[in-house]
């Protein structure tokens, strides 16, 4: 009977023990998504649409990249402008491959600042709401690098402290940042770990109970 009892245990630990492994496993081992490598830049006042690829213009590139790519997840943060305050508008599409997986709207004459709009319509078909952003303040900068025919000028911020003109660094500025997505993900990683650690733990002491009984 204690044999059966002991042999029980040993299943349900090294059962236990065999779930839980593969959740230790680093996440860098799960294949990753592919990344985007092609980015076009499309508008009315363009003769064509601009196209970037990552390989050719690699820093280009992810100038671009950056300026929409924040806005994926994010949370819309203002309601929408008035339509004669806008101007030129320009459409960026983010492509995997042959792939259209992103796209949004860039303004980047607004008044008040440079602004972003996300369709609820994604051309990847993922769940997507409509949404409005403060545009990075050298969006323009950037589209012009890109071929985009903008006037040249300063990115600039007016007011603030001092209420002088002041000049932004690209990372100064980042309206990416979203607490209650990086609080949910944190709640769901120490979910995760907890249950990792539950389970090791009855597997650990399920062992350990047959080597108690075995050495009686």
């Amino acid at each position: 009977m204690v044999a059966r009892v002991s042999r029980r245990w040993f299943m349900s630990g090294a059962l236990l023990v065999a779930v839980a492994a593969p959740l230790l496993v680093p996440s860098s081992a799960v294949a990753a998504p592919p990344k985007p490598d092609t980015i076009t830049i499309d508008g009315e006042e363009l003769e064509g649409a601009i196209t970037v690829h990552a390989k050719a213009n690699p820093e280009l590139f992810e100038a671009l990249l950056s300026q929409v790519n924040w806005m994926a997840d994010a949370k819309g943060q203002t309601g929408a402008p008035k339509a004669d305050k806008l101007g030129r508008k320009y459409t960026v599409v983010v492509r995997v491959g042959d792939q259209s997986k992103q796209t949004y709207d860039l303004y980047p004459l607004a008044a008040g600042g440079p602004r972003a709009y996300r369709p609820a319509k994604q051309p990847d078909k993922r769940k997507a709401t409509n949404g409005w952003f403060y545009g990075r303040l050298n969006m323009s900068e950037t589209l012009r690098a890109a071929g985009v025919p903008l006037p040249e000028k300063p990115e600039t911020l007016h007011g603030g402290i001092g209420g002088g003109d002041r000049v932004f660094d690209e990372d100064t500025l980042n309206p990416g940042r979203d607490l209650d997505k990086l609080l949910a993900d944190l709640r769901e990683v120490l979910l995760l770990n907890g249950a990792v650690v539950l389970v090791i733990t009855l597997g650990l002491a399920g062992i350990s109970l047959l080597v108690r009984r075995r050495t009686r």
